[in-house]
């Protein structure tokens, strides 16, 4: 594990047990305001319109991240923010979380403190209001955590993958490319000779102070601006999570659309090229939407290309050969992360 580990000798979850962990770690995770918290079977987080919207995702040790390169407090707010961004997506405003973890009994406590102490981090920075309303604690092998995140529509429609119209706006909210930048110069800088993730390696080469590489770790993604896209009419959007070009093919699909990029898009509101890393490369969870051709872009969304008519590279039959995405009248490769694929076995 990375610096912020506790000293050898520190309590370990396996050595106090569940009640007296969740103790600890209970009073340190945002409350929120739901009608009814933690302590019974379920907490009660209230619906004003009838409505709520609902996503999980997990982190594992391994193929998301590693204790070598994140400290437990990177871990939490990355785990807050991964869901908090889906939320955002669907035009709501995060109103509660719901956290479950499995830890090695080996695991010191602390590293649970600061996995809810970044929890809090994130959810005070960019989500104020919301809540951990609830939980679970078990241990496994591997360590492992699992948000559920709820929404409030706010008496507006949820905004889908599927509503993009022909003439619409392509636009984006956040950064593009930063966490892939970290991640490759950990992958280059962070590792031992063998080749295994190694904290003391990170310090020495620099990394640590690599901005990208914080983004890496805590990467900040524009929550507030998901119901800011809902309320100025957006048709479409999603969370900008495994790298623009593979889910702008997602949202392409769902509509039945082709998004085309501008040449001169941007990365960034300071001109950075939207280069191959700002393409494909993820984990930066940014916003993608489109808008009616005359609305205005609300709070940080810039635009990037606009819906066109499906159409077919030629290669083939209109529908089978049909094309998600292009730029400069170029089919662009949808391609991202992928756990399945692009995990290298490592843990570290």
């Amino acid at each position: 594990m990375d610096g912020g580990v506790p000293e050898v000798g520190a309590p370990t979850v396996g050595e106090l047990g569940e009640l007296a962990v969740l103790e600890r770690v209970t009073g340190r995770l945002p409350a929120g305001s739901p009608l009814l918290g933690p302590g019974d079977d379920c907490a009660v987080v209230a619906a004003p319109d009838g409505r709520f919207v609902v996503t999980t995702d997990m982190m594992v040790h391994g193929p998301d991240f590693r204790w070598a390169w994140s400290s437990p407090e990177d871990v939490g707010w990355k785990v807050a923010v991964t869901n908090l961004s889906d939320v955002a997506a669907m035009g709501a405003v995060p109103s509660g979380l719901v956290v479950a973890i499995a830890a090695p009994r080996e695991t010191p406590v602390a590293v649970l403190e600061g996995v809810a102490d970044g929890l809090r981090l994130a959810v005070d920075a960019l989500a104020p209001g919301c809540g951990v309303v609830g939980g679970d604690l078990s241990t496994s092998a591997t360590f492992s955590l699992t948000v559920t995140a709820f929404g409030d529509l706010d008496g507006r429609a949820p905004v889908v993958r599927s509503g993009a119209q022909v003439g619409d706006v392509l636009a984006v909210s956040g950064e593009l490319g930063p966490a892939a930048r970290g991640l490759a110069r950990l992958f280059r800088d962070g590792v031992d000779p063998s080749g295994e993730p190694d904290a003391e390696q990170v310090r020495e080469s620099g990394a640590d102070a690599d901005p990208d590489v914080a983004r890496q770790r805590r990467p900040v993604p524009p929550i507030a601006d998901g119901p800011l896209a809902a309320a100025a009419g957006a048709t479409a959007m999603l969370d900008l999570s495994d790298g623009l070009a593979i889910d702008a093919g997602r949202l392409a699909r769902a509509s039945g659309v082709t998004l085309e990029i501008d040449v001169d898009a941007a990365a960034t509101t300071d001109g950075a090229p939207l280069d191959a890393v700002a393409l494909h490369g993820g984990e930066d969870h940014g916003l993608l939407a489109t808008f009616p051709a005359d609305a205005r872009l609300p709070g940080g969304f810039r635009r990037i290309g606009v819906v066109r008519d499906r159409w077919s590279d030629g290669s083939g039959d209109l529908g089978r050969t049909s094309v998600d995405l292009v730029r400069g009248g170029v089919p662009v490769s949808t391609t991202g992360w992928d756990p399945y694929a692009d995990w290298d076995g490592a843990a570290g």
